[in-house]
């Protein structure tokens, strides 16, 4: 549930006390009006407090934690005035107090505007980097309001420092393995996914990967989308921002084919995503919260009332959605075996069929020929596609006197 941040910062603190001592700010709900706005509302009682802060000998115990923040310089309220009120108009945030939502929120339409330029050859990567500072800034904020720490520390306490001089923030990893992280593990498992891609891309060039990764990518997005909203209000959300992309032409069928084949990954993300997904069950491997796969059907009208929608939303369970899965099983990634795994099949009633064997039968048939479609080269390793599980089953049967 969105949680207000009904309570000041120390900068604004020593404001307050300024405009009391200056007494040119009026009476409690004027100095009030300058600290409150569509994202929090600020009670009276915290004017009486810092007074009290300021005069009380004691204070009283809510008044102590207004004890420590100097009073600010008449430069400082100056300026302050002089920017008010500094809020993003469309949102309301204020741009110092709440300036990493707003910088989040930035940062992934940025993310998500640049994935859909044409002219872009750089989408996934470009994204990848935006989406990351995003997630980031959104968790940095939801820990700062809930006071917990995201600074790097020494065994002493003291924190790590830049080689400047500022505190050493958490990156992403780091928030999303401390036990305060709100996010659950279908969605830190997809940024897990962008992380170790963004991490194989910063090393050398890829191509190809739009498509391969677009569905991470597209999960990635809804899942922000919730997860502001969740921790701080739908007001925050981006779904009413960011409108659908138009494009210039269909896809046919070959073409989709051809964009997508697994094939043509750069080794080492084919490598990597092998290796990642390898160990998921089909439930997390199909979750839309690590990966959004969506089918686009060319539809048929027969209510003229929704002619113009260019997308409907299929009912799940429906009749339509068994139908679309029913075409849509041909173009699933295809399950992929290791000779391990194929021998582990044989041996039962094949058990004298072995690597020898199988070799001589793939060189024979040319089954390593990408255009066969019986195998892949997944860095440091072939696979073999269940077309030529069927094929060396088949070749056993026929030999069986030899393998038996």
């Amino acid at each position: 549930m969105a949680r207000r941040g009904n309570r000041l910062e120390d900068w604004e603190v020593s404001l307050i006390k300024a405009m009391l001592i200056s007494g040119e700010y009026g009476n409690y709900q004027d100095i009030l009006a300058y600290f409150t706005r569509p994202s929090r509302s600020i009670n009276h009682a915290r004017i009486t407090e810092i007074l009290d802060a300021m005069e009380g000998d004691p204070p009283c115990f809510a008044a102590q934690k207004y004890i420590e923040q100097p009073v600010a310089s008449d430069e400082d309220l100056k300026r302050f005035i002089d920017s008010w009120p500094n809020v993003d108009p469309k949102t309301g945030l204020h741009l110092a107090s709440e300036e990493l939502l707003v910088k989040s929120r930035e940062a992934m339409m940025a993310a998500v505007q640049t994935f859909n330029n044409p002219t872009s050859y750089f989408k996934s990567e470009s994204f990848i980097v935006l989406a990351s500072i995003a997630w980031v800034y959104l968790l940095h904020h939801h820990y700062k309001t809930n006071n917990v720490d995201y600074v790097y520390r020494h065994d002493d306490g003291s924190p790590k420092m830049t080689p400047h001089g500022a505190e050493r923030r958490f990156d992403l990893t780091a928030c999303l393995q401390i036990p305060a992280c709100p996010l659950d593990q279908h969605t830190i498992r997809n940024l897990n996914y962008l992380l170790e891609i963004r991490h194989e891309i910063e090393h050398q060039c890829t191509d190809r990967i739009d498509d391969a990764i677009s569905a991470k990518l597209q999960a990635c997005c809804l899942n922000y989308n919730h997860w502001i909203a969740e921790l701080f209000g739908h007001r925050y959300a981006l779904d009413h921002e960011m409108a659908l992309a138009l494009q210039f032409s269909g896809i046919s069928p070959d073409q989709r084919r051809e964009l997508t084949r697994y094939e043509d990954l750069p080794t080492n993300i084919r490598a990597f995503t092998m290796q990642f997904e390898e160990g998921m069950s089909d439930d997390d491997y199909n979750d839309p919260r690590y990966a959004y796969r969506v089918a686009l059907v060319q539809k048929k009208v027969n209510n003229r009332n929704k002619a113009d929608e260019v997308v409907e939303i299929v009912r799940a369970g429906s009749d339509d959605e068994a139908e679309i899965n029913r075409i849509l099983i041909e173009e699933r990634e295809r399950k992929k075996y290791r000779w391990k795994d194929i021998q582990a099949m044989t041996r039962e009633e094949y058990p004298n069929f072995n690597l020898h064997h199988h070799t001589k039968l793939w060189k024979s048939l040319d089954a390593r020929n990408p255009g066969k479609g019986y195998a892949v080269w997944v860095e440091p390793t072939w696979y073999w596609y269940e077309s030529w599980l069927d094929v060396v089953l088949q070749y056993c049967q026929e030999h069986a006197d030899e393998y038996q």
